[in-house]
């Protein structure tokens, strides 16, 4: 059983282990169903009662195998309940979609991960819900942005891509000072829900692409929200008239991966780290943006807040790489790989230029010159690593 007093690397190891959705084995059942049956009449009725509350009524509410990684995602992340989506995307366009209607306003993080943003210029204005996107580094001023009509505040730290790392507390207190009924999001997934406890900060939903870390090995696609008390009954209900559901065999795979979390988010973080402080005395390097550095934006926030780093980063070269550079120092890896994600066990890496920077972050303050390089630590060597990056730079050279 596990106890409040427990550590949480071994609250990940224990949680969502009840007899009832392992049924004897160590790992719960892997229950695939749409039809749930019912013996008797009072069965139904009971289900039907209690199918808010992890009743076995249909595949759609959740089987055994859903319930076991619901309640290990409660555990991590200390809320009142957990919906499964199919994907980062859906948990983050579902949790907003639960909360607003036409009409609404809705401030966001202006460098938010880029289909958040799309999601909310495209769909979300399509629907008559205004969105306001806000500079990361805001702090406490954030209040002045809240009008009569807005209904969430959706933050992200760090941001993707250019990796500040906001005042969060703050932010939520300011917020709470002004309106305390607002809604208050936070994409959590680069620490995994353990690096950060967003649920403690008086955040109301946590989400994460557990595509990323959660499943931890590039082979399945799921979606997190952890919802305090006061928002898991909105939450689950619209998230299920929406139709939002994961198969049990990814929800599965996910609460497997979560045994490791805390010992993969170690090595990612001691050996991003170590990546970060080389990268920073190469002479092609202009900046690194690594929270855990004294330089990245945001660094002292990141002490206060957070446990530790994971993987991914980003760094911006003294240069704008040409399409022949680009070429030249991407096609020739042996270790990093380009790939879209990030938070297996592999490394990967990706270049976005100053302008396309521009262009998905038009509303930060911080605006950079040189080609951007956002690379995701995996578990190899350190030290292989840093050869593969040694020897891309004498390529550009």
């Amino acid at each position: 059983m596990v106890t409040q007093s427990q550590q949480k690397n071994t609250q990940l190891i224990h949680s969502g282990r009840k007899n009832r959705v392992t049924q004897g084995s160590v790992n719960p059942v892997i229950q695939r169903a749409s039809s749930l049956v019912f013996e008797t009449v009072a069965d139904k009725k009971i289900a039907t009662r209690q199918r808010a509350k992890q009743a076995l009524f249909y595949g759609r509410r959740g089987t055994l195998t859903h319930f076991a990684l619901q309640d290990l995602m409660c555990e991590l992340e200390g809320g009142a309940g957990c919906y499964l989506y199919p994907c980062g995307a859906a948990a983050i366009s579902n949790s907003l979609l639960s909360f607003v209607q036409q009409g609404d306003h809705i401030l966001v993080t202006g460098a938010a991960y880029e289909p958040t943003q799309e999601f909310c210029q495209v769909i979300l204005k399509k629907l008559g819900v205004e969105t306001t996107f806000f500079d990361p580094m805001i702090g406490a001023d954030i209040s002045d942005l809240i009008q009569e009509n807005t209904k969430v505040v959706f933050l992200e730290a760090p941001s993707s891509l250019t990796m500040e790392v906001g005042d969060i507390p703050t932010m939520v207190k300011s917020v709470r000072a002004k309106k305390p009924e607002m809604i208050i999001m936070i994409d959590n997934t680069w620490s995994g829900g353990l690096l950060f406890p967003a649920l403690q900060h008086d955040v109301d939903i946590s989400i994460q692409a557990g595509t990323k870390y959660l499943v931890g090995h590039s082979d399945a696609m799921i979606g997190t929200a952890v919802a305090n008390e006061r928002t898991w009954d909105q939450l689950r209900e619209q998230s299920y008239l929406m139709g939002q559901m994961v198969d049990a065999d990814t929800a599965y795979m996910t609460a497997r991966g979560i045994r490791t979390l805390a010992l993969r988010l170690k090595q990612h973080g001691e050996s991003s780290i170590k990546i970060a402080e080389w990268l920073a005395q190469q002479p092609e390097v202009k900046a690194v943006y690594h929270p855990a550095l004294p330089s990245c934006p945001g660094h002292e926030f990141f002490k206060r807040d957070f446990s530790g780093a994971s993987g991914l980063f980003s760094f911006e070269l003294t240069q704008r790489l040409d399409e022949q550079q680009v070429a030249a120092f991407l096609d020739h890896f042996k270790l990093f790989t380009m790939a879209y994600s990030w938070g297996g066990y592999e490394s990967l890496i990706l270049i976005n230029q100053p302008e396309e920077i521009a262009r998905i972050r038009p509303n930060i303050q911080r605006k950079l010159t040189g080609s951007l390089v956002r690379i995701h630590v995996g578990l190899e060597d350190p030290e292989d690593l840093i050869a593969d990056l040694a020897a891309g730079f004498a390529r550009i050279r």
